[in-house]
């Protein structure tokens, strides 16, 4: 059965560093465009990072939303199937439940934003608090 697990979330006090994961099973993550995305409560959903796949022309290109631009960073591990978000120099605005997603196909990053996908984690929860 093919799904994605996040993991590494938690409590963490303003400029602290979180990494999240993103682990696939049943699916090789690699041919797949993967996306971050985060709600807060009360707020809408919001497109945080996207990488491409591998094996298009954009060959693993990475997208960021502005506001976090220059303290996260997307990457895929091949070997253990997984993505992760490196988060830095948190900030209390960046609290919300994050979530990852993966398509594959014809489904795209679009910019920061995968607006399509065919597998969805279950969510780990992000507090930025002192």
């Amino acid at each position: 059965q093919a799904q994605l697990v996040e993991s590494g979330g938690g409590l963490v006090q303003p400029g602290g560093s979180l990494r999240l994961s993103c682990a696939a099973s049943g699916f090789t993550m690699d041919y797949y465009a993967v996306g971050w995305f985060r709600q807060a409560p009360g707020k809408e959903r919001e497109g945080v990072s996207c990488t491409s796949s591998s094996d298009t022309t954009s060959d693993g290109r990475t997208y960021y939303t502005d506001s976090v631009k220059g303290r996260f960073t997307i990457q895929r591990d091949k070997a253990k199937n997984t993505v992760y978000l490196t988060m830095n120099n948190l900030k209390p605005e960046d609290t919300a439940v994050y979530y990852c997603a993966a398509g594959g196909g014809s489904y795209y990053c679009s910019g920061n934003v995968l607006p399509k996908y065919d597998y969805r984690g279950q969510g780990t929860q992000v507090t930025v608090s002192s």
